[in-house]
């Protein structure tokens, strides 16, 4: 699990390495850059071509300057913008910049703030600022940044994209450079991880530098980001044994007249979840649908439309996925008054949700553990409203922590807000899975995994993350464009498999 660090507390992680290891600023410095070229290239390979170093006046501009030395020694083509006044530079980037002079590198140190014409090919390392700006960009450096951009330069970002403030910020996405990628060091920041700053972070990649590990958990960071590690051990584990009833029964109380489409995507996930048996609750009239497409589901039908029949039908669940397509009207506020006063662990999710956010004292009643998977609309409602990511997330956690629950805040990344105050982001997923009916699919995963006993965090964290890789999966298949969430259904199997197999536990 990567803790996400505030700029103040990277700050005080790079000192107190400086100091524990001992280790000079000026060999940290070579250490980061070093890294960065390795992760570089393993990722875009080490063919050369053409590249241009933007380098700030800073440690991000010296960390620039050793990339620049050994990129050339590697053979490549570089040259290197020093944007900035030579008397304003730090010492450690002054060293750097002499120690480059001696190598056929060629630099550019005209008038601040012109970017030179790029050559065919050519590709731009942005190393103008990292995690110290605290302001945004102004004057030559504003406009030098609004130029790059609008050259649609292939760039790549190191540590952060130049004119972003590690802790998230500015509102402005003109002022910050558009990455293609950013390789950041060590620890992610927020920045890195809101979905409003996604087009100028592009791939976002961990570059381990070596920094002090005790420093890093000193700072008992409430926000981290879910490597494949963390979730592998939260795996449910399958008796040899086992039979049907060994895997537990999940109910989803889903669909709706015109959204039956809404349960089948929920129940389908449900099934492929691991869990025993599952049980659709779905609108008179409805079974003939679901039976076709989703044979393995028993079906229970209750009240059509707004009509007052129809309670939760009874059952020995084992967990309760509810809200999918299901309306707003009399009938299903009903039939989640019934949930709300079961014992039976819940996910609420869709019109559910929008049920409880015009009552709030329906709202009151959660019970500890309830599960709730809203997106950004629909946790303004619950919540209040936020102008910014930052803001949902703190209102949704403040909301987990109060209420003993936990909220799935949906986007890209998904943050998983736990009843002890954390949060914990989802690294896996893409912008193919942006379709209708993504979210009933993570609806029924979590209804079924719940159903096999996972406490609500653990299912929640698996839950995001399967659901998140079955999506890389479909992505890789057959791309981001045609995917559709019934894609999500079929590559959830296989998001399992790849956790079971490298867990050894197939």
């Amino acid at each position: 699990m990567l803790p996400v660090l505030s700029a103040d507390q990277v700050r005080m992680v790079d000192a107190r390495t400086v100091q524990r290891e001992p280790i000079r600023s000026l060999d940290l410095m070579e250490r980061a850059a070093l890294a960065f070229v390795r992760a570089f290239v393993v990722r875009f390979g080490d063919a050369p071509r053409p590249v241009l170093v933007l380098c700030g006046p800073g440690n991000n501009g010296g960390d620039g300057l050793v990339m620049a030395r050994a990129l050339t020694l590697r053979g490549w083509r570089v040259r290197v913008l020093l944007a900035y006044a030579p008397d304003r530079a730090t010492a450690d980037n002054r060293h750097n910049l002499e120690r480059l002079r001696e190598l056929p590198v060629e630099l550019l140190e005209g008038p601040a703030g012109q970017l030179p014409a790029l050559r065919p090919g050519e590709w731009v390392i942005d190393a103008l600022f990292g995690t110290g700006l605290d302001r945004p960009l102004q004057g030559s450096m504003l406009q030098l940044v609004k130029d790059l951009n609008a050259r649609r330069a292939f760039v790549v970002a190191v540590d952060l994209p130049s004119g972003a403030f590690a802790d998230g910020g500015p509102d402005d996405p003109t002022a910050v450079v558009h990455a293609r990628a950013t390789f950041t060091f060590q620890v992610p920041k927020p920045f890195l991880l809101l979905p409003e700053h996604a087009d100028q972070v592009g791939e976002r990649h961990v570059v381990d530098i070596g920094l002090d590990r005790e420093a890093i958990a000193s700072c008992a960071a409430p926000h981290a980001l879910l490597e494949v590690g963390d979730v592998r051990p939260l795996l449910p584990v399958r008796p040899r044994a086992g039979h049907k009833g060994s895997f537990g029964h999940a109910l989803l109380v889903a669909g709706g007249t015109g959204q039956l489409g809404a349960a089948v995507m929920a129940v389908a996930a449900a099934l492929r979840s691991g869990v025993g048996l599952v049980t659709a609750a779905v609108p008179r009239g409805s079974a003939p649908v679901l039976h076709a497409q989703a044979p393995e589901a028993m079906v229970a039908e209750v009240g059509t439309g707004d009509r007052p029949e129809g309670p939760v039908p009874a059952g020995r669940w084992t967990a309760i996925g509810m809200g999918p397509g299901i309306g707003t009207g009399p009938a299903p506020t009903g039939r989640l008054h019934d949930v709300l006063r079961s014992t039976i662990p819940l996910v609420l999710d869709a019109d559910a949700l929008n049920i409880l956010a015009r009552d709030h004292a329906l709202l009151a009643t959660l019970r500890p553990g309830t599960v709730l998977t809203p997106h950004p609309g629909e946790a303004d409602r619950l919540f209040g409203p936020s102008d910014h990511t930052r803001a949902r997330i703190a209102k949704a956690s403040a909301f987990a922590r109060e209420r003993q629950v936990v909220v799935v805040l949906k986007g890209a990344p998904a943050a998983v807000c736990l009843p002890d105050g954390g949060v914990r982001f989802n690294g896996t997923g893409n912008a193919g899975m942006a379709k209708g009916g993504s979210g009933d699919v993570l609806t029924g995963l979590l209804t079924g995994l719940l159903a096999q006993g996972m406490a609500p965090g653990d299912a929640a964290m698996l839950g995001t993350w399967v659901h998140g890789a079955a999506g890389d999966i479909a992505a890789a298949t057959i791309g981001q464009d045609g995917m559709t969430a019934m894609d999500l259904v079929r590559a959830l199997p296989k998001g399992f498999r790849r956790l079971r197999v490298e867990a050894g536990r197939s």
